[in-house]
């Protein structure tokens, strides 16, 4: 083992946070499977494709200047 390995190696040594989530998990044997029903609420979806693609097809460009700046309405005389 190197030297510097012998230096940092702390076999015993655990974070708070790492205890704390030990703890947790301990107290509440089922908090993964929430954590993964909460998870499956949120993100584990599928995609429809055909939507996404109207979504990003109906988007409106919006201009790098949002106020003032668009060429209609207050503003316009400024602009140019």
């Amino acid at each position: 083992m190197s030297l510097l390995r012998r230096i940092f190696r702390r076999p015993d040594y655990t974070s708070e946070v790492t205890q704390f989530i030990s703890e947790l998990k301990a107290e509440n044997p089922d908090l993964e499977a929430q954590q993964r029903s909460g998870r499956a609420i949120w993100w584990d979806k599928r995609l429809d494709r055909d939507q996404q693609q109207e979504w990003s097809q109906a988007r409106v460009r919006q201009n790098p200047y949002v106020y003032g700046s668009s060429s209609t309405g207050e503003g316009a005389e400024r602009a140019r």
